[in-house]
């Protein structure tokens, strides 16, 4: 697999901030509509993936340039650069 510098410095063990079951923007918009769950490894936020109707992991990156996210679902554990657009 392909890497780059934002992956390799993305924590390994980030945690939700705050801890949560679902994507924060839908949750704050009363829907459970996601999904899949990603999280952001610059600061824990949780968003709702591409295929989602409020794409809200995308939308995240968009305003903050927070370069990495790993999947949030059980038994996953890849991670994906928004920059590089690389997967590892």
């Amino acid at each position: 697999m392909a890497t780059c510098e934002h992956l390799a410095a993305a924590p390994s063990d980030a945690e939700p901030a705050p801890p949560t079951d679902g994507c924060a923007e839908c949750l704050a918009q009363h829907r459970r509509d996601w999904v899949k769950l990603r999280m952001c490894l610059s600061c824990g936020h949780i968003g709702c993936c591409d295929s989602s109707p409020g794409r809200h992991a995308t939308t995240h990156f968009q305003d903050t340039s927070h370069p990495v996210m790993r999947s949030y679902e059980p038994g996953e554990t890849w991670r994906w650069c928004y920059v590089d657009e690389v997967v590892s």
